[in-house]
């Protein structure tokens, strides 16, 4: 009867945990759970490592000092897909050259995938066995997807620039494999600082940072940045780009009149007054009078000329100010006479 009981709560465990994919009745009480990503991209030619770790909550693990961990493919069962066993930390099976770095008695079960082709993309369960106690999590498969491709890094720029800011730009890339992880150039200091990162659900960032302080130089400025691959053959690398966009003081103020030189009173003049800015700036017109400065107007100046005068403008934004240089309106005391244009070597009869 013992015997009996015990092939009888084998069975109803096995019973509540291997199914077909997509059948989730043993999922509310699952006895074996997987953290994994849950989902993960990889590279053709290149090596994946899944972040792995599991929970097992029947009675009946850890009676046996030895653990194996599984992996199956495409299917959960492998009572009735054996083949599904793709791996196992037994040695008894390794079609994939699969290598599990972590300890499966210390429930970590982080597996090194080398050299993957697109074939290889499907679903993936994890199995546990140690004594007794032999598990399949049905409820939380990890699906790698093995594309061709590389992935394009991302550049990270903090928001609203401005001149004389000192800001770090970041350029980062999807690294599948922390063995194998991409380079990363760009066109920045290539000193940069560079380093691989662990992300809080196991995977890994590359990262290159630079720090930069602005000026108006850096308004319009292309960063690109590209990640290259090794894979078997060679490299793949793709490429991102991204345009800075620097807010700063007006610079080049210069002031301008039209008609130049010497006008008649009562003759209109324009003042023109052009700066580069970010944003655009404001203009403001100036004179100056034997009284002091006198505020003339805002942005282009008409004015109908009955004294002569310096005139010159401010540029000015949010982030500062600019002067140009004055400008002279002169003013002619009576009118020009009128020119008679003659032709010469007159004769008579012409």
């Amino acid at each position: 009867m013992a015997a009996l009981s015990e092939n009888m709560l084998a069975v109803s465990m096995l019973l509540s945990v291997v199914f077909l994919p997509g059948v989730l009745a043993a999922c509310p009480n699952p006895v074996l759970i997987a953290n994994t990503p849950g989902w993960m991209e990889a590279l053709s030619g290149s090596c994946l490592q899944i972040p792995c770790s599991y929970s097992a909550t029947h009675y009946t693990f850890g009676k046996s000092n030895v653990y194996y961990g599984i992996w199956l493919k495409t299917y959960s069962n492998v009572n009735t897909h054996p083949s599904a066993a793709i791996f196992s930390s037994s040695g008894s099976v390794n079609i994939y050259s699969l290598k599990m770095i972590g300890k499966p008695s210390e429930q970590n079960c982080t597996t090194v995938f080398p050299d993957l082709i697109t074939s290889y993309t499907d679903n993936y369960y994890l199995r546990i066995e140690n004594g007794e106690y032999k598990a399949t999590d049905i409820c939380h498969p990890l699906h790698i997807t093995v594309k061709d491709s590389p992935w394009s890094p991302s550049i990270n720029v903090p928001s609203d620039l401005k001149e004389h800011q000192s800001v770090t730009v970041t350029c980062s890339a999807f690294t599948p494999c922390p063995h194998s992880p991409p380079q990363l150039t760009w066109n920045l200091q290539q000193d940069s600082l560079r380093q691989t990162e662990e992300n809080t659900d196991g995977t890994f960032t590359t990262k290159i940072q630079e720090n930069i302080t602005l000026s108006d130089t850096h308004d319009g400025y292309n960063i690109s940045c590209s990640a290259r691959y090794p894979v078997i053959g060679g490299n793949k690398t793709a490429e991102t780009e991204v345009t800075l966009i620097v807010s700063y003081a007006p610079r080049n103020t210069s002031a301008s009149i039209s008609p130049s030189g010497l006008v008649s009173a009562g003759s209109w003049v324009e003042l023109s007054c052009s700066s580069r800015a970010k944003p655009p700036p404001r203009f403001t017109w100036f004179r100056i009078s034997k009284n002091g400065v006198i505020n003339v107007s805002m942005g282009p100046a008409y004015f109908n000329a009955t004294e002569g005068g310096e005139y010159y403008c401010v540029a000015s934004n949010d982030l500062g100010n600019e002067t140009s240089s004055s400008v002279c309106a002169g003013i002619k005391d009576s009118p020009w006479s009128p020119s008679i244009n003659v032709p010469s070597d007159l004769k008579e009869h012409q």
